[in-house]
């Protein structure tokens, strides 16, 4: 398995608003390799809409202890 480049984590969390920005930085993440962990999730602060999104190195779960055996990361995050 290759790790993420640039040191970053295998499980990553971006957040920001709902705007094009926002998918950009998630399709940046997809275009280097990772890939979306779950669906999106959403909230309201008031003023405008915020999004989350976790993203997953491939193959994280498979290199070692940090997976339970299902697969889903524990420890932190």
């Amino acid at each position: 398995m290759s790790a993420p480049p640039d040191g970053l984590p295998v499980y990553r969390v971006l957040t920001g608003p709902d705007d094009a920005a926002f998918c950009h930085r998630v399709s940046e993440a997809i275009a280097v390799g990772y890939r979306l962990y779950g669906g999106p999730a959403a909230t309201f602060n008031g003023g405008q809409v915020i999004v989350a999104q976790a993203l997953l190195w491939p193959g994280a779960c498979e290199a070692g202890p940090s997976c339970s055996q299902s697969g889903v990361l524990v420890g932190d995050h």
